[in-house]
């Protein structure tokens, strides 16, 4: 499959918005799609949250037999790197490697409150354009809760308007993936956890600490709890935790 822009692979796209929680780069979206015959929709993401910044949101087309994540199951590999370290490049590899996602498009920036507690510049909502065929009737979007050990924000499968210029607009929560401990410790969460919000030198590390690991599945996510660093009183959040408002353009 071939992207509208140059030819660019699946994987190739998403590489530029992945590098994104990191660097925090600056830029417009990265589109994916059929070439030909394509149906193309503008989904806007918008940050509900006080105190979460969201990394890149990422945004997948596909057919109904296509699962990212579900409540009450276990994480799949993909679901569980962007849950706990931002990490889009196991996504990449579902999105290359599944023929019946058939189109996808990840942000260039990370999405931070609307009133920017750590005066960032940064924006709180983002517009992607998904192109895909016809059988491409469902679409998944997944970002990280980058101050959590291990949360999502995220809508599984949920239908596109099928008529041009219809739109529809979902409401999506937290979750928890059940696969690191919620220490809510700066040490033990991603270096842009402290900084997009609070300011100040960063701290945290950008890879999965084994002694944390655990074995559940995936669940609502308990917000930010006081046990560690992360004071409740800025970082925790009321659900919904994203909005989400897809229109079909052609």
């Amino acid at each position: 499959m071939t992207a509208s822009n140059g030819g660019m692979t699946r994987r190739q796209a998403l590489a530029l918005g992945g590098a994104a929680l990191g660097s925090v780069a600056l830029g417009s979206s990265t589109v994916l799609g059929q070439a030909d015959g394509s149906r193309e929709y503008r989904v806007t993401v918008a940050n509900l949250t006080r105190g979460q910044p969201f990394t890149p949101p990422a945004v997948a087309a596909h057919q109904p037999s296509v699962e990212v994540f579900a409540v009450g199951d276990e994480a799949n590999e993909a679901t569980q790197q962007v849950a706990e370290n931002g990490d889009l490049g196991p996504l990449q590899n579902l999105i290359d490697d599944t023929n019946a996602i058939r189109g996808a498009a990840v942000a260039s920036d990370p999405l931070v409150p609307e009133e920017d507690p750590g005066d960032t510049g940064l924006p709180y909502y983002a517009e992607l354009t998904v192109q895909a065929d016809s059988s491409a009737a469902y679409f998944t979007f997944l970002s990280m809760l980058v101050a959590t050990n291990d949360g999502i924000v995220g809508l599984d499968t949920v239908p596109f308007p099928t008529q041009t210029n219809a739109s529809r607009t979902y409401f999506a929560n937290g979750y928890d993936v059940g696969t690191e401990q919620n220490t809510e410790l700066f040490a033990d969460l991603v270096p842009p956890a402290k900084t997009l919000i609070l300011g100040g030198q960063p701290e945290g590390v950008a890879e999965s600490d084994p002694d944390l690991a655990e074995e559940g599945v995936i669940r609502p996510h308990p917000g930010i709890t006081g046990v560690g660093n992360l004071p409740v009183s800025v970082y925790d959040w009321r659900e919904p935790a994203a909005l989400v408002q897809v229109e079909r353009l052609g």
